[in-house]
């Protein structure tokens, strides 16, 4: 069967989010899939079945995950297997995927709510620095902190992040050239720090779009890789947007 690399959130290789993409042609079991993530050992890998895609980490299969989600796109894109709006099943719903012109690939989301939260004990002490304020976006935490700067030379100690309650820790602050940065933290689901997280940006777009005024935003994650995500905020659901470039393909030999 056909497999993938495609860098996510980028046009530009060995930037952004890798995400292998594989093109099952039969149902597989689950345990031959999170063994296939595993030998990958990217942060994502989606399985694709004719309109049902699902999403595995080296550790654990997830409800929703964007950059795979994009990089699913952009191979079927780019491969002629589709050219207008491609419609997902999966764990979390119905997800539709459209290609404009110039190869922008727009992604339709559920948002995430966001409830403000108590600080959870050792979270400062984890992250080392004190946040502005602290909030609950389902299985993850949203943690503000001071500034842009903060974000960009965060050093979590990311052992102490795992004794947190939370799937991930997403860490965020208003931008100077973007409307917003962030980074992202899931040592609990095998991912020490993701470099661009699409379902992250589910939260973050109501928590910025409510800040800010604005429904259409941009964010950049500020991993060692880096990636922008052109986010829209629109009610109960998220329009995000970006980039794609395959760097591998092949096939997976059984």
């Amino acid at each position: 069967m056909r497999l993938f690399t495609v860098d996510a959130f980028t046009d530009t290789p060995f930037r952004g989010n890798p995400a292998a993409v594989c093109l099952l042609e039969s149902a597989a079991p689950d345990a031959w899939m999170q063994a296939v993530a595993a030998e990958m050992r990217l942060s994502e890998t989606a399985f694709l079945l004719g309109d049902s895609l699902r999403w595995f980490t080296p550790a654990v299969e997830v409800s929703l995950c964007g950059h795979a989600t994009l990089a699913t796109a952009h191979v079927l894109y780019s491969t002629g297997a589709a050219s207008g709006q491609v419609e997902f099943s999966t764990a979390s719903g119905s997800l539709t995927v459209n290609r404009t012109p110039d190869g922008l690939i727009t992604m339709d989301f559920p948002a995430k709510e966001v409830t403000p939260a108590t600080l959870p004990a050792g979270l400062e002490k984890a992250l080392g620095v004190t946040p502005v304020q602290v909030a609950r976006s389902q299985l993850d935490l949203l943690v503000e902190l001071p500034s842009e700067e903060s974000v960009r030379t965060l050093a979590p100690d990311i052992e102490a992040l795992a004794s947190i309650d939370a799937r991930g820790v997403i860490v965020t602050a208003a931008g100077s050239s973007t409307d917003f940065v962030s980074r992202f933290f899931a040592p609990n689901v095998g991912v020490p720090e993701d470099p661009v997280t699409g379902s992250a940006h589910c939260a973050l777009a109501p928590y910025w779009s409510a800040r800010l005024g604005r429904a259409e935003l941009v964010g950049a994650q500020l991993s060692a890789r880096g990636g922008l995500v052109r986010v829209k905020a629109d009610g109960d659901r998220v329009h995000l947007a970006g980039r794609a470039v395959t760097v591998v393909s092949g096939e997976l030999h059984i």
